[in-house]
């Protein structure tokens, strides 16, 4: 449930942002209805469908390839990164969650490009599906609003005239 001080599910105007949607294929059942609230949350915050363009990849580690690619082109202000895990039995979960965040925390900061995470990292396939549900709680939705937030930020920051001293975009 959304708490009080939180912001609102779609923030900002997207009608001129071009966004990038990297989506995992591993756990589609759960990543399909990420990237649905994703698409639905930008088309309500008025980005074209021509603005949107959906990327699929295997899974999540490869998720970080993907969205670098996609910002090196320089034809997106923003990527949304969808994925799922679900722990099992063995440590892989734990090395591809971190390998995922990482490597997305590292190509928005190497590209200059804004990417948004939304990549689940879930115990059981429940509580998966509980966050990628319809609605405001569905986190593809979430990433898409963080998205268009960071985007709209980003272009406020280059566009800055007085910059403090020692400020760099």
């Amino acid at each position: 449930m959304r708490g009080q001080d939180q912001p609102p599910a779609v923030p900002g105007d997207a009608s001129r942002l071009r966004i990038a949607i990297i989506v995992a294929r591993f756990n589609a059942f759960v990543t399909d209805r990420l990237r649905d609230g994703a698409v639905t949350a930008l088309r309500e915050a008025g980005a074209a469908e021509s603005a949107i363009q959906i990327f699929s990849v295997p899974g999540a580690f490869e998720i970080p390839q993907a969205a670098r690619a996609a910002a090196e082109t320089g034809r997106f202000d923003a990527v949304v990164c969808l994925g799922c895990l679900i722990r099992g039995e063995t440590p892989h979960f734990d090395y591809i969650a971190s390998a995922a965040a990482h490597g997305i925390t590292a190509a928005a900061g190497e590209t200059g490009v804004p990417m948004a995470f939304g990549v689940l990292t879930a115990n059981t396939t429940e509580q998966a599906v509980a966050r990628a549900g319809e609605g405001a709680d569905n986190k593809g939705r979430e990433a898409a609003a963080a998205a268009i937030e960071m985007a709209t930020l980003y272009r406020t920051l280059a566009a800055s005239e007085s910059r403090p001293s020692g400020f760099r975009v």
